[in-house]
């Protein structure tokens, strides 16, 4: 069964209530069958003291768009998901507008799931590329 993007928005939107990614405003953008891109704002709360982009900020939003994307294909009723190793090239430095984080698989396992994650700007400008494994493990009862 094809999901809708109204309900998969809606579910990020509740699952990210009271959490690191709510506070710094990601929000879902759109996804297909091998891609999931989200959104998070350039502003202060985000800078470092000189006034750029935090790396650890475009680290969170990196592994947030990973393990989301890995959450799309599982019966999260039976599994869950984690991040296990990640790893970032900052290539760029930005100070104000969005940053847009595609994640595309490179292997897709039931068990681990590898990504690589695109983080680009308005002008679709590479500020980061990064590298996602998660591993996905059953729910106890």
């Amino acid at each position: 069964m094809k999901l809708s993007k109204e309900i998969v928005k809606e579910k990020f939107k509740d699952m990210c209530k009271n959490t690191l990614i709510e506070t710094l405003e990601i929000e879902m953008i759109d996804f297909g069958d091998d891609f999931l891109i989200l959104k998070m704002p350039v502003t202060s709360k985000v800078h470092q003291p000189d006034g750029v982009l935090h790396g650890g900020a475009t680290v969170a939003l990196a592994e947030t768009t990973g393990s989301f994307a890995a959450e799309l294909l599982l019966n999260t009723k039976d599994y869950f998901v984690r991040g296990i190793e990640i790893s970032a090239n900052h290539l760029k430095s930005i100070r104000e507008g969005n940053v847009y984080a595609k994640a595309k698989f490179i292997h897709k396992g039931k068990t681990t799931q590898l990504f690589e994650i695109r983080v680009t700007d308005d002008n679709d400008n590479l500020i980061s590329l990064c590298k996602l494994t998660t591993i996905s493990l059953p729910r106890t009862k």
